[in-house]
Order: C-alpha cells, then sequence, then structure tokens
C-alpha cells in the first residue's frame, strides 16, 4: 500500500525525522478503535431506548446543561 502525504506534511515529517510508517499505524489503529467504540455506543443506545423508552426534551436539555457544566469543569482544570 502506498500513502500520499501533501508536501508540507512530508517535509514536516521528513525534517523531525519521525518514523512515518508507525505514525500510519498507530494512527489508523486509532480511528479503527474510534469507529468501534462509536459502533458499539449506537448498539447501546439503541438497546437502552428500547428498553427505557426515548428521552423528553426537558431530559435532553438538563443532560445538556450537564454535558456543559462537566466540561467547562475539566477545561478550568486543564487551563
Amino acid at each position: 500500500m502506498q500513502v500520499y502525504l501533501p508536501d508540507d506534511l512530508y517535509e514536516l515529517v521528513k525534517s523531525r525525522g519521525l518514523p512515518a510508517s508507525e505514525l500510519l499505524q498507530k494512527a489508523v489503529r486509532a480511528e479503527l478503535r474510534r469507529q468501534d467504540l462509536l459502533s458499539e455506543s449506537d448498539r447501546y443506545l439503541t438497546a437502552l431506548v428500547a428498553q427505557v423508552g426515548s428521552p423528553t426534551m426537558a431530559e435532553r436539555n438538563r443532560a445538556g446543561v450537564l454535558a456543559n457544566r462537566i466540561a467547562r469543569r475539566a477545561a478550568r482544570k486543564a487551563g
């Protein structure tokens, strides 16, 4: 398999002496894992909705508020 890198990206990888093949393998494995996790999440949510029903708009709004609060807290700790 051959992989194309744009000239600018190729030059950065080459100038830093990075192992392009190893980086590509890690990136592909990470993407495959990400896709597997997304698929599993979809299956879980489908089963959960079948078991307990779809969330109401109020429940969705509350979940959004909580998710935003958690994200802000994480950003403060990181920053």
